[in-house]
Parts: structure tokens; C-alpha cells; sequence
């Protein structure tokens, strides 16, 4: 399960990046507060705006991150951006110790954030092929699946605490300074020991290349549908958490905080399970997405806040089940030169669409509450697993034959669907589930 971490140079990349992570994690919750608090009157839109304008660069800004992550140093790339966020994080800080922040301060740093992480987010994903070998990369992204939701455990919570205490403007100064720990990890990390990665040359078509590439690799395809429906519906935790807690519980900051820290719970143990898998396989996919479906549903009818947040652990457990495995896939089925590329276009869909589904489930929770917006989670969970479904019935020959006398059996069949020899070899030939009759 940990086996990663027997590299040196992942272990400090691991040590530095957990530490910033708590500390975005508590900047993410003592902004959706102030937010929904004390800018405005309990506006679920507002929230939803504001993960909009976080996560919409990258939607934009995609072709260039790509490529900028295939041809740059990602080391040095890496050392900038997680710099600039901190900066940030420290102009956002100081605006609101001195009173002076206003809600389009927010939107506006939430914009500054979301260019700046649109650069960091495919270089940070494919940094991790630099540090560990080729069989140990499906590892390495549960792991970092694992730190990133172990902070959950802790931001959260301390945000909470901390903005009843002291103010949500030290919270977010606070996080500046962890992200001082990834730059120091980063100047630490024993450059002769990093494996490089192939880079893009300098030629005509790169921006393109990337999209052509995907769309040979229909497998690539369905994940990154899957991902994009889940990831623009279901993956609005911020709006979800706060108004179940507020609208409907009438609790305050330290146990909305709480609720993603239970939820944190769930995910590391889906990201722990992934790690001990030795490569992804696309029936987690469709597994992954429909349990979360059904533990949104049933997130949506829990009658009080114990209940409600017990059943996120079940949410969070099928979230990362989801999304570590469908990382994983395509960095470890991708050819290293496009793996920037590929990233880009993955985080892309995957945080980009929160620009088209955030405001829409905001306004779901505003105008009929926030068990409908889980409604709406649910929804996305279910067509998902669907969708992957469908595909494999379709192009993968997935057939299930019942034998009198003998247990049903399902088998996988790859019937040549434009993947390239050295993908096909990490897939599976043939998959069989049994069960009872």
C-alpha cells in the first residue's frame, strides 16, 4: 500500500505536499464561510460563483497548461506556481484581518487562484512520473489521492475552530505559509534521482496534439465523460456541506467544518484501497460511480446532522474509489510525451465543468433546498456508471451468459478499438466476476 514511499525523493514531495494541502483545505473552508456568512445571507449562489471563477481557468486555459507541463522543467514550474499561490493566499489574508474585504475581493482572488492553479494542476499530476518508476505511478497517484483527503481529516475542522477564534483572515494567512512547505520540499528533492520524462519538441500542432491523441483512445474517451458528469454535478462538496449544515441543521462554522473532515474519513480509505491495487481497471469506474450515486441519495434523506454525517463517509469512500482509479488509468495508459497534455484535458473536464454545474446546484439548493441539490449529485453518480456501462456492452463485447448448472459469468472481450500496443498491454484480456445464481 505504501510502497512509494520507499522512494526518497517521493517522500519528501509526499511530507511537503501534505502540508500544503491541510492548509488549502482550511482556505477552502474559511471561503466558502465568510461566503456564505458574512458576505452574504446564507446565498448558496454566491458559493457557487466563487468555486466558478476557482476552477474555470482551468477549463480555458487548458491547451497552454498542457503543453507548458510537456515542454517546461516541472520542477522549476512547480517552485512558481506553488509560490504565486501563496502570495494569494497572503493578499486575501491580510484584506480580511483589516475589515476590508468585500465579496468581489473574493471572486477576484478566487479568479487570481484559479489561473495560477490551471498552470500547477497537470505539471503537479505528471511531477509524480518524475519520482517513481513506471510500476509504482498507480501507487503514487492513490498516495497523493490519500494526502490530499487525509488533509480533509484536519483543515477542515481547524478552520472551523480557528474562524470562531481568531477570524477567517488568519486562516487563510496560515495557508499562505504552508505553501512555503512544498517550495522547500521542492529544493530538496535530489534532482540527479528524478526520472524526465520525454518532452514535447518545438514544433507546429502541439496545441492540438493532445486532442488528437484522446480521440483515438475511446477508453480515454468514456473516463473522461464520466469524470466530467460527476465532477460538474456530484463533486460540489463546499455547497452541499454548508447548506445541510446551516439551511437545514441550524449548526455553525466548527461543525461545518466537521462534516468535511467525516467525510475525509471515507476518502482516504478509498484512496488506501486504490493504493493497494497494482493498476486501475474501468469496472472500479462503474462501480465508483454508482455507489456514489447511491450514497448521495442517501446523504439527501438523512433526517439529522449525525446521520447525515455518518453517510459522507460512504460518499467520500465511492468519490476517491472514482477518481484515484480514473487518474490513474490515464496517466498509466498515456504515452509520457502527451502525459501533460492528457492531464491538462483531464483536470480540465474535471474541474472545469464545476463553472457550469457549482451555480447550478447552488440555485438547485437555494430555490428548493439542499437535499435536492444532493438529488442532483445522485443523479450524475448514476448516469455515469451508465455511461462507462454502456460503452463497455457496446465497444467491449461485455456480454453475461448464464450456464444451467454452472455460476453466471461476465467476460471483457477487447475487440480492437484504436489503442496502441503499449496500452493494450496494461489493460486486462479478459475480466471475470462470478456469482451466485
Amino acid at each position: 500500500m505504501f510502497r512509494s514511499l520507499s522512494v526518497p525523493n517521493y517522500r519528501i514531495w509526499f511530507a511537503g505536499a501534505l502540508v500544503s494541502n491541510i492548509g488549502t483545505w482550511m482556505q477552502r473552508t474559511a471561503q466558502d464561510w465568510i461566503v456564505l456568512t458574512e458576505l452574504t445571507d446564507h446565498n448558496a449562489t454566491a458559493v457557487g460563483i466563487v468555486m466558478a471563477l476557482q476552477f474555470g481557468p482551468q477549463l480555458v486555459l487548458m491547451p497552454w497548461s498542457g503543453l507548458i507541463a510537456d515542454r517546461f522543467d516541472r520542477r522549476r514550474l512547480l517552485i512558481l506556481t506553488q509560490s504565486v499561490m501563496g502570495l494569494l493566499a497572503l493578499g486575501l489574508g491580510l484584506i480580511t484581518v483589516t475589515g476590508v474585504v468585500e465579496l468581489w475581493h473574493v471572486y477576484l482572488f478566487a479568479l487570481g487562484l484559479g489561473i495560477v492553479a490551471a498552470i500547477d494542476a497537470p505539471a503537479r499530476q505528471t511531477f509524480v512520473s518524475e519520482l517513481v518508476s513506471d510500476d509504482n505511478l498507480s501507487n503514487a497517484v492513490a498516495l497523493n489521492s490519500a494526502s490530499f483527503n487525509g488533509a480533509r481529516l484536519f483543515g477542515p475542522a481547524a478552520a472551523g475552530l480557528l474562524t470562531v477564534a481568531v477570524g477567517a483572515g488568519w486562516v487563510f494567512m496560515i495557508n499562505a505559509v504552508t505553501f512555503a512547505a512544498t517550495v522547500f520540499a521542492m529544493t530538496l528533492l535530489r534532482t540527479a534521482q528524478l526520472r524526465r520524462q520525454p518532452r514535447a519538441p518545438r514544433e507546429r500542432g502541439q496545441l492540438l496534439a493532445g486532442f488528437r491523441y484522446v480521440s483515438h483512445r475511446p477508453d480515454i474517451v468514456v473516463v473522461l465523460i464520466t469524470v466530467f458528469l460527476v465532477g460538474t454535478f456530484g463533486f460540489n462538496f463546499a455547497i452541499f456541506t454548508a447548506t445541510m449544515a446551516t439551511v437545514e441543521f441550524g449548526m455553525g462554522a466548527s461543525e461545518f467544518g466537521l462534516l468535511s473532515s467525516i467525510m475525509a474519513i471515507g476518502s482516504v480509505a478509498g484512496a488506501l484501497l486504490s493504493a493497494r491495487r497494482s493498476r486501475p481497471r474501468l469496472r472500479l469506474v462503474v462501480a465508483g460511480s454508482f455507489v456514489f450515486g447511491l450514497s448521495c441519495a442517501l446523504a439527501a434523506v438523512m433526517p439529522n446532522y449525525v446521520t447525515f454525517a455518518i453517510s459522507l463517509t460512504l460518499v467520500g469512500l465511492s468519490s476517491l474509489t472514482l477518481m484515484t482509479t480514473a487518474n490513474a488509468y490515464v496517466q498509466t495508459t498515456t504515452r509520457p510525451a502527451m502525459r501533460g497534455r492528457v492531464m491538462a484535458l483531464y483536470m480540465a473536464i474535471f474541474a472545469g465543468g464545476t463553472p457550469l454545474g457549482a451555480p447550478l446546484v447552488g440555485w438547485v439548493a437555494d430555490q428548493f433546498g439542499p437535499r435536492w441539490a444532493l438529488g442532483v449529485a445522485a443523479l450524475s453518480g448514476i448516469l455515469a456508471a451508465a455511461a462507462v456501462l454502456f460503452w463497455m456492452v457496446r465497444y467491449r463485447s461485455l456480454r453475461v451468459r448464464i450456464r444451467r448448472g454452472v455460476s453466471p459469468r461476465i467476460r471483457v472481450h477487447h475487440d480492437g478499438d484504436g489503442r496502441d500496443a503499449e496500452t493494450a498491454t496494461r489493460e486486462i484480456a479478459i475480466v471475470e466476476a462470478t456469482a451466485t445464481r
